[in-house]
């Protein structure tokens, strides 16, 4: 553990100065430095970094197309970075997975179908024997990612929808849930939204002295990038004047796992990339570790590792200087 904390700390020095060009580019020079350390996976796109029992794991959707995965079916797993030791499988046929911890249980959400109705959850207090329920079910929807965290008065969940067009508006639209317990959720009124009037997806979402902070993915010309919103209700929203927080760049096509093989290598090289999304994060170590995919946004996708060298307070706060 060591080790790999000074080794972050040297790559961290090397990237700094490159990391604050990235954001004078976009016009964002005094946005909260993110230092791209490169490219840690190929064909892996939605996992969450996440603290549990004082570890730090990926949570990671694995996809039925991804290479290593033989069994035709995708599933879900935990990874632990500093060791590459993998949990047991488990959620085997469930699709865009997010993951949230609770004191001494771990829990994880998904879907069934790539936008189909439902959401199922699941929950383990040792990352290897799980139990699930059916968390949410709206007949006619069509849902997507997820991400969830505690609120004042209990927990919520923001998951991107694509329909109907009613609900969704301009797809995708992020909506809104609440829970008591983590396992039983209840949807919000449709006036907690955001947003039905262009391209919004991906959500990672935290609550921070009274206010709901959300990373999300816009669509702009030609490519897509996050932004970060913020609101108080879930009803009004502010955006922050940094926009996007990242962007793709050559960065992004570092090597930061030493044990990507040649060919992956050669892939990673000549790879198309106008992408820089689903975002997620979680403090470890007094730094906010980060995970985002980068690529073509059409199936040919690599996961990619950055930092804030700070908490995570302090990153999403920076976002909106008073």
């Amino acid at each position: 553990m060591i080790s790999r904390i000074l080794m972050l700390g040297v790559i961290i020095a090397m990237c700094a100065t490159q990391s604050a060009s990235d954001n004078a580019e976009t016009g964002n020079s005094n946005t909260p430095v993110i230092t791209k350390l490169g490219t840690i996976d190929c064909d892996m796109v939605e996992t969450t970094p996440i603290v549990f029992k004082n570890t730090l794991y990926r949570f990671e959707y694995v996809r039925d197309n991804y290479k290593p995965n033989q069994t035709g079916k995708s599933y879900f797993r935990f990874i632990e970075p500093t060791t590459r030791e993998v949990t047991p499988s488990f959620a085997a046929g469930y699709h865009l997975g997010s993951a949230f911890t609770d004191g001494d249980t771990m829990y994880v959400y998904g879907v069934s179908n790539w936008g189909g109705p439902d959401i199922q959850v699941f929950w383990s207090k040792d990352l290897e024997h799980w139990e699930e329920q059916a968390a949410l079910k709206i007949p006619g929807w069509a849902i997507y990612n997820t991400a969830v965290c505690k609120g004042e008065k209990g927990y919520v969940m923001a998951f991107e929808i694509g329909g109907p067009p009613e609900e969704a508006g301009h797809r995708f639209t992020m909506r809104f849930a609440t829970s008591p317990d983590l396992l039983s959720w209840t949807l919000t009124p449709k006036q907690c939204v955001y947003t039905k009037e262009r391209y919004s997806a991906c959500p990672a979402l935290r609550f921070l002295d009274g206010q709901y902070y959300m990373i999300y993915l816009e669509g702009y010309p030609g490519y897509w990038a996050p932004h970060i919103v913020r609101s108080k209700d879930l009803i009004a929203w502010e955006e922050s004047a940094f926009k996007p927080i990242i962007k793709h760049s050559a960065e992004d096509k570092r090597i930061a796992n030493p044990k990507l093989t040649p060919a992956q290598r050669e892939h990673i090289a000549n790879a198309k990339n106008v992408n820089n999304s689903d975002v997620d994060f979680c403090e470890f170590d007094g730094k906010t570790i980060i995970n985002y995919s980068w690529g073509n946004q059409h199936g040919t996708e690599f996961l990619a590792e950055a930092v804030f060298a700070g908490t995570e307070a302090e990153f999403l706060k920076g976002f909106f200087p008073e």
